[in-house]
């Protein structure tokens, strides 16, 4: 065993400090580059088309999401204890300057999941009547390679589904027992039933679930964290300097005397974010694909709006808690970083909430890592359906495996799932990356024909691949009757 926990150790190792580092970032600022910098121009437009959109209301089809149900599931996944745990461990171990770095990681970010989103739209299918896609999708009917397609969805089923939901579940086990005391037992069955209750309601119940509960979610943790700052508003304007200062000169706030250097606060900083938005590593566009939407280019920008929402506002209130409540420790010892950043944390909550802070940060991280098992749930049962063809036997089974996986994770040391899950994760995003590269002039195109429809006054976009599957079965009785459904949809 712990040769093979070595070996993970050294995969990782080379995945995320040599190779996805520079993989993820380059193919941010190449598309940045290549979309002519829409983070600019597309951000903003695309927040207020979303508010209009959630005021009025308006329901999506059956089988596929309203663009905020679809953002929502994304925001669900990307937002999870990474934000806050993983996020005061990058300023504990590369210093405040290292928010910066993330920051510009998110910049880039936006640029790479408005292509993955845009990709996912256009090469969808339809599967026993519901909408699918994802990376697995647009490599198959994009790059026309099965093979790879195949890898990623395996990979991305295990990471996801799997050994990522494990990890979750732990968290919230282990933080709901150190706030309040509850056994991890009834935590474990309590878990599993309230995620079986909405796993059992398909598509549906996991949109509604999610555009319920992730605004409250995400809005609950920031008017937190705003709070704070407020409370020591005296300090803002230092810890916006430490930030600024620390990004390029760690020693000009002690981090020289500590072992900082400005190569730790820039690798800590990308990793931070690009882990924290998922920009680029192949899981959001899952949800993105099922958007009810006119043009593949409108849910691109939705899908920005999500890197801003995970990135700009919920780690930066993690970074301003830690600085400016006065909790930011610079000394904590690399093997005691993870425990002691989360200590940290819940030291700046509990400096204006007392010994609510505790169960403050709590609440907020046992409803990070619910809607993270819902929102990769759900990624990973898209790859599912592509493996398996929608039987529903098999999707009924994974259902279960999920909930065995979870019930597991509560019982577990993390340490190990976790490195296993950021092995699959790496493995998982390198296809990924080396499709939206060979793709790009795709993405590009489809940019340029949203602005001429925009220009013509009539936004319209042919899904030529939604019916590839359905015609298929509609010319097979066989496998009409293998996935249990007589009528196309």
């Amino acid at each position: 065993m712990d040769y093979f926990k070595g070996i993970v150790d050294i995969v990782n190792t080379i995945l995320w400090d040599y190779v996805l580092i520079f993989a993820l970032i380059g193919i941010g600022v190449f598309m940045t580059i290549k979309l002519k910098f829409p983070q600019f121009t597309r951000v903003f437009p695309a927040l207020k088309k979303m508010i209009l959109d959630i005021v009025k209301k308006k329901p999506a089809e059956d089988g596929k999401m309203t663009p905020f149900q679809a953002l929502s599931t994304a925001v669900a996944a990307q937002v999870g204890t990474g934000n806050i745990v993983g996020v005061a461990t990058a300023i504990a171990a590369g210093g405040p300057g290292a928010a910066f770095w993330m920051l510009v990681s998110a910049f880039f970010g936006m640029a790479t999941i408005f292509s993955e989103s845009v990709l996912a739209q256009k090469y969808r299918e339809v599967k026993n009547g519901e909408l699918v896609g994802g990376p697995a999708y647009y490599i198959k009917n994009g790059l026309k390679s099965k093979r790879m397609a195949m890898f990623f969805a395996v990979t991305c089923i295990f990471a996801l589904g799997i050994v990522g939901i494990m990890v979750q579940s732990n968290s919230i086990a282990v933080s709901v027992n150190d706030a309040f005391g509850l056994p991890v037992s009834i935590t474990s069955i309590v878990l599993a039933i309230v995620v079986a209750l909405i796993l059992v309601g398909g598509m549906g119940r996991i949109a509604s679930f999610a555009e319920k509960i992730v605004p409250f979610m995400a809005g609950f943790y920031i008017v937190g964290s705003l709070v704070i700052v407020l409370i020591n508003i005296g300090s803002f304007i230092p810890a916006m300097k430490s930030i600024f200062v620390g990004a390029f000169k760690p020693s000009a706030i002690g981090g020289g005397v500590l072992g900082i250097t400005i190569q730790q606060t820039i690798r800590f900083g990308l990793a931070r974010g690009l882990f924290s938005n998922e920009a680029g590593m192949g899981s959001t566009p899952h949800s993105h694909a099922v958007a009810d939407t006119d043009h593949p280019a409108e849910q691109g920008f939705t899908a920005m709006t999500g890197v801003f929402i995970s990135t700009f506002l919920i780690c930066l209130s993690t970074v301003m808690v830690n600085i400016t409540s006065g909790a930011y420790n610079p000394n904590i010892p690399a093997a005691e970083m993870a425990q002691t950043a989360t200590v940290m944390t819940q030291t700046g909550f509990a400096s204006g909430f007392g010994t609510f802070g505790g169960m403050f940060l709590s609440i907020c991280l046992s409803f990070f890592s619910l809607t993270t098992i819902v929102g990769w749930y759900f990624f990973a049962e898209s790859n599912v359906k592509y493996v398996f063809n929608s039987n529903p036997i098999t999707l009924n089974g994974f259902k279960a495996l999920v909930i065995v996986a979870l019930v597991i994770g509560t019982m577990i040391d993390p340490g190990f799932v976790w490195n296993l899950a950021d092995m699959f994760m790496g493995i998982m995003a390198m296809p990924n990356i080396i499709v939206l590269f060979l793709l790009s002039k795709e993405v590009v195109e489809i940019l340029n024909d949203y602005d001429d429809c925009i220009n013509k006054g009539r936004i319209h976009w042919e899904y030529q691949f939604e019916n590839v599957d359905a015609e298929k079965v509609k010319r097979s009785p066989k496998l009409r009757k293998r996935l249990g459904t007589t009528t196309i949809k």
